[in-house]
């Protein structure tokens, strides 16, 4: 039987041309695949079958032999044609199979893993548009200009072409000459679309289903959903770029790592209705085995998955086995589950809410409010009016007091200020619709206790709290004509806090989750034909991976020691507990590392295999109660140098350290024992940190959770 196979590498770029080749695989009798959960027919779904042992990343075998095992292994269910091979990161296929076919081979003793193919959300989402991303408040120019050799693969939704941040510029910087990727073609998107900056793209939609995409989205690494295009720019957008919106420069920009190359693997696809918008199980792991065997020094995945070892996350070991740096995301379901890749080869990351810029509104003869507010500018006093009392002709008095789109009367909010009631729509959409009535600024009130923010808004806009909001409320019902200034507060960035959708890490688990969290909240970043603010995890994970790409350009370094110098350089975020955080929020500019705890690539696999992290060394701990964990620690250096241990941070145990000082020369390793002694029983969550510190000025952090 004549094998079609349908997978996205192929130069096939238009829909009509794969409705050919999917005719054809009908005539033949091929198998094509349905949609990621769903039956090709009554009898069979989508399957991803992982074999025993790793694949020729992690292995001494070649793909031929992996081949061979695999059409063994087939050949017991009746040699069905797959959809997908996996060689390289991964030692397995996907095919549709009926329930018996799944049974027989959950009994093969060559099998380790049947999952059905799921569809994962991206975790990251466009908070406000260009529009308001033109409110920027002075440049946001590149943090330098490293990151050559370098390249970073992004597992996501596609890269939009056009942009000078993915342009052939001078000054990028050597390449990297090991990197093998290929420009596959496709709708959009001709072979010729890579260059020095984005040296290889390929898609995958056989898990998602071709027939299930959106009417624009196209059979190519084109990215129409935004994501992929954001992520990107934030970790290796080019510098410099000047950002314009409706024909106003704004400032400049430029990635974290903006000599870095970009290799494009689109495996995340825009669905009709957007809230199916996602990546299916079966297309990840073929974009993780392709970036894998291309050789991307950096993998950056974001999208979150289940806080489990599944056919993903194997995947993503088999590319930590050939040296990556695997950056992953946690999630945005901070409230309803973990953490994602809660794997040990992962760095996870999860998000923070960053600084908050202040404002001020000032009641001519009344108080002086301050919240939140990005809008640096003053503005002379201006009559305020409550959007409940101006409302629209025909319009709802409760939508007009949330500023609803349409629900403003301009007549009477031309040259005001308007204060509107957060909820019911996004909080940017209340001042677009203060600017489309002709408003010349907003006051957002809370209803309810919770967080200002400082979004970018249309107009310049201060959130005040609930007490303040009810404040300046009462105000205006009980005086005729309210005049109010509106000012932006020129400093006083409030600290960074943990973003409460953030996912945090199982306090069950014995790996400490996530590693490190970043900025995800407000991020500006590119999309297709403009710019947009996005917030998610995603947007953290770019800045993760853009740091990473600076430390493996500038050092010789194995994966394993970039993972982490990244978590043990991160800075606390004052108030959230180590399973919320981390090691704490990572910067954007180059860190500088005392030592390191080095884990051995065949060691994780060692782990998975015997069921237990506890012997990895691991640049966090997590225990129970208390008792005695070891770890090797490297020094970096390039000189000897003393390094002094101390234990901070915890309330309710004591953690001793043997030895309290080191002395190692460079490249040496020496072995301390973490020693912690405190109540017994059930007792709330204690956490803190062990820190070295060099003679050189270097600090390093490994953060200690103590559960129950």
């Amino acid at each position: 039987m004549k094998t079609v196979p349908i997978r996205a590498t192929a130069t096939r770029g238009s829909r009509a041309l794969l409705a050919a080749v999917v005719a054809a695989a009908a005539v033949t009798g091929a198998l094509v695949s349905a949609p990621a959960g769903a039956a090709a027919d009554d009898a069979t779904s989508l399957q991803l079958v992982t074999l025993s042992g790793a694949g020729t990343s992690g292995s001494g075998d070649d793909a031929a032999a992996l081949l061979a095992r695999q059409d063994a292994v087939l050949a017991t269910i009746g040699s069905p044609t797959a959809t997908y091979r996996w060689t390289t990161a991964l030692n397995g296929f996907a095919v549709q199979l009926t329930n018996d076919q799944v049974t027989v081979l959950e009994d093969d003793p060559e099998v380790v893993g049947v999952e059905p193919s799921t569809v994962l959300p991206m975790a990251g989402r466009i908070t406000s548009s260009g529009a308001q991303a033109a409110q920027l408040a002075g440049p946001r120019g590149d943090v330098g200009r490293g990151g050559s050799g370098v390249v970073i693969g992004f597992v996501d939704s596609g890269l939009a072409l056009g942009s000078p941040l993915f342009a052939d510029v001078p000054g990028l910087g050597a390449g990297n000459d090991s990197y093998t990727g290929e420009c596959t073609a496709g709708d959009g998107w001709p072979s010729s679309s890579c260059n020095r900056k984005v040296v290889g793209a390929g898609w995958w939609v056989a898990g998602f289903g071709a027939d299930r995409i959106r009417s624009s989205e196209r059979l190519s690494p084109l990215d129409v959903v935004g994501h992929g295009t954001q992520v990107a720019s934030v970790a290796a957008g080019n510098s410099d770029v000047s950002v314009r919106v409706r024909g106003r420069t704004m400032g400049d920009f430029g990635g974290v790592a903006p000599r870095a190359r970009i290799a494009a693997y689109k495996a995340c696809w825009a669905a009709p209705d957007p809230a199916d918008d996602g990546c299916a199980t079966a297309d990840l792991v073929s974009a993780i085995d392709r970036a894998t065997a291309d050789g991307v020094d950096v993998l950056n995945i974001a999208v979150a998955g289940p806080a489990a070892v599944d056919t993903v996350e194997r995947a993503l070991l088999g590319a930590a086995e050939a040296d990556v740096v695997v950056v992953g995301a946690a999630g945005n379901a901070g409230r309803s589950s973990f953490a994602g890749h809660a794997s040990p080869w992962v760095t996870t990351v999860g998000a923070t809410r960053g600084s908050t810029l202040r404002g001020r509104v000032s009641v001519v003869g009344g108080p002086s409010l301050t919240g939140a507010s990005r809008s640096r500018r003053s503005l002379a006093p201006v009559r305020l009016v409550v959007g409940a009392d101006v409302a629209a002709s025909g319009a709802r008095q409760r939508d007009a007091r949330q500023c609803r789109p349409g629900s403003l009367d301009a007549r009477r909010v031309a040259g005001r200020a308007v204060l509107c009631v957060r909820g019911g729509i996004g909080r940017v959409d209340k001042s677009e619709a203060v600017a489309l009535a002709d408003g010349v600024a907003m006051v957002l009130v809370n209803e309810r206790p919770g967080v200002v923010i400082d979004d970018f808004h249309s107009v310049p806009t201060v959130q005040l709290t609930q007490r303040d909001g009810r404040r300046l409320s009462r105000w205006a019902r009980t005086h005729v004509r309210t005049t109010v200034r509106i000012a932006g507060l020129p400093s006083g960035r409030t600290p960074a806090r943990a973003a409460g959708w953030s996912a945090p890490g199982d306090s069950r688990s014995t790996v400490l989750k996530p590693d490190v969290v970043a900025v995800g909240e407000g991020v500006l970043g590119a999309v297709p034909g403009s710019w947009a603010l996005f917030s998610g995890t995603s947007a953290a994970t770019a800045r993760v991976s853009g740091l990473a790409a600076l430390l493996r350009s500038r050092h010789d370094w194995s994966a394993p020691v970039v993972r982490s110098v990244l978590t043990t350089t991160a800075r606390p975020v004052a108030g959230a507990p180590t399973l919320t955080q981390g090691s704490g929020q990572v910067g954007v500019a180059l860190p500088r590392p005392g030592l390191a705890l080095d884990v051995r690539p065949s060691s994780y696999r060692k782990a998975l295999e015997a069921h237990s992290w506890r012997g990895l060394n691991t640049s966090s701990i997590i225990v129970r109660g208390g008792g005695t964990t070891t770890r090797r620690v490297t020094n970096l250096g390039s000189r000897a140098e003393y390094f002094s241990g101390q234990a901070l941070g915890f309330t309710r145990h004591q953690v001793r350290l043997t030895p309290v000082a080191l002395r190692l020369a460079p490249g040496e390793t020496a072995t301390v024992r973490v020693t912690i002694t405190g109540p017994t029983g059930p007792t709330p969550l204690d956490d803190g940190w062990v820190v070295w510190r060099g003679a050189r000025g270097s600090e390093t952090r490994i953060p200690v959770a103590i559960t129950r």
